[in-house]
């Protein structure tokens, strides 16, 4: 059966930040599968949470990025309430595919990515298809 491991940025154990992705207390980590099943595999602390962003960067720093991303190798779809700069990197240079819940309610989001499964699911061998092409030089 096709099963995606899916990363939220949680507030708390019901609610997705509303702030940026690496800003989560932590990462609530779901295996949902094509069948609807959904289960929780654990709650991930955020390392980069309070990571110190240079001043003439703000939001969205490379460094804070890559902290992020390095916890979350594991995972298939990170999936948050709100976008952040960082948010951008992640869908466009790496192998995760982001998902945009619309809703801070863990239960609904869950259900959101149910009922998108076979679309994350072509985006996420879409992205292992495209690391796995070897890149030819002209």
């Amino acid at each position: 059966m096709r099963c995606l491991k899916v990363a939220f940025g949680m507030e708390d154990d019901e609610h997705l930040i509303d702030a940026h992705y690496g800003d989560s207390e932590f990462f609530a980590i779901y295996e949902v599968c094509e069948d609807g099943s959904v289960k929780l595999l654990e709650k991930r602390h955020n390392k980069a949470k309070d990571f110190e962003e240079e001043h003439d960067e703000g939001h969205g720093d490379p460094r804070k990025f890559k902290a992020v991303v390095s916890q979350l190798l594991d995972v298939d779809v990170l999936a948050a309430f709100r976008m952040g700069p960082n948010f951008l990197r992640i869908r466009d240079k790496t192998n995760k595919v982001a998902f945009f819940t619309r809703t801070r309610d863990i239960k609904l989001a869950l259900q959101r990515v149910v009922e998108n499964f076979d679309e994350l699911w072509e985006q996420v061998q879409e992205k292992k298809r495209a690391i796995e092409k070897p890149i030819v030089e002209e």
